[in-house]
């Protein structure tokens, strides 16, 4: 007898964790989980991606296999400040949390007119404070709005606006936090710090719509196949005759939301001399103003804003503190 082999067989390999793949809402995230602690301090913060470069750092964790100098792929972010424009509060409702009320601050930015419409007629903080505080009970949780300044970044881009969580238990002492930082600019340096795991939250590239070869990387049917050969082998059985979703289709590819956990940020700075190189980087410009490092790569495109949050879950795999930097290649 002849040896038998075996017919090669491919694993369905469009992945069926985010479904149905379409496009995002809009071109910034939301936030919808929050990790909890204990600490008093603003949970996320937000950049606009620049490019990517390599950087040489010392690896000293003491059983890598990589041990010593290595080349790590980074991704730059441009980080100025966010401008906290407004606090909301948050009540229980059927088991839901539902906002109770805004309170924004007296000195709104220019700016916030191109995104929203202020209200010509506030009151005034004191009794916005003064009805917090007697309806304490009822509140369950609180978020900071902010808003992004782009033209310090010289991008012709409106303010994003969005909510970020404050780390704490006791909601009174949330409060006091929260009203300390209305209306001030909050850097990048104030909220995370380097070595610390983040999340990436972002609207990947979009690539408009696309086969199942390219959207569910599905193998070419042979040359002998009728009429078409970049498709699925056969939609569904013969009986029943039932089309299931699970099935890869052609459609939407790419701008969609995306997490990517656990990402070590290397370098927090406010001097752009160190990474920008004459010409500026490929379509977007030199750093204007604070930037960082991330190890990696992160989803999105060029000039597309970035959000970050402390991790949810870190790994113990990854760089617990931020190596030595040895060199930063000026990108392209």
């Amino acid at each position: 007898m002849g040896h038998k082999v075996g017919r090669k067989r491919y694993p369905h390999r469009g992945s069926l964790a985010y479904w149905p793949r379409v496009r995002a809402k809009r071109i910034y995230p939301r936030i919808k989980n929050w990790p909890e602690i204990e600490e008093k301090r603003i949970l996320g913060f937000a950049g606009y991606k620049v490019g990517m470069t390599h950087a040489i750092v010392i690896d000293d964790r003491k059983h890598s296999p990589t041990k010593g100098e290595i080349a790590l792929p980074v991704t730059i972010i441009e980080t100025p400040p966010l401008k906290i424009f407004g606090i909301r509060f948050y009540r229980m409702d059927q088991g839901k949390k539902e906002v109770f009320c805004d309170i924004l601050s007296d000195s709104l930015s220019k700016d916030l007119e191109r995104k929203i419409k202020i209200p010509k007629k506030r009151k005034e903080l004191a009794k916005e404070f003064e009805k917090i505080e007697a309806n304490i009970n009822k509140i369950c949780d609180l978020r900071i709005l902010a808003h992004t300044q782009p033209r310090l970044a010289k991008l012709k881009k409106k303010p994003e606006i969005f909510e970020i969580a404050i780390g704490g238990k006791d909601i009174k002492e949330k409060i006091e936090f929260a009203r300390s930082i209305l209306g001030k600019e909050i850097k990048v340096n104030e909220v995370l710090k380097e070595g610390e795991q983040v999340d990436v939250i972002a609207v990947t590239k979009g690539k408009g719509i696309q086969g199942p070869i390219m959207r569910h990387g599905m193998k070419i049917l042979t040359r002998k196949t009728k009429r078409v050969r970049r498709k699925p082998g056969a939609l569904s059985p013969w009986r029943p005759y039932t089309k299931t979703w699970r099935v890869g289709r052609a459609g939407q590819m790419g701008f969609q939301t995306r997490t990517e956990l656990n990402k070590v940020i290397l370098k927090i700075s406010s001097n752009p001399a160190e990474i920008n190189k004459s010409g500026g980087f490929l379509n977007y410009g030199n750093v204007n103003t604070d930037y960082m490092l991330i190890a990696g790569s992160v989803p999105g495109s060029r000039k597309r804003l970035l959000r970050f949050r402390l991790a949810v879950r870190p790994s113990r795999k990854t760089f617990q503190q931020a190596p030595k930097i040895v060199h930063i290649a000026k990108g392209a």
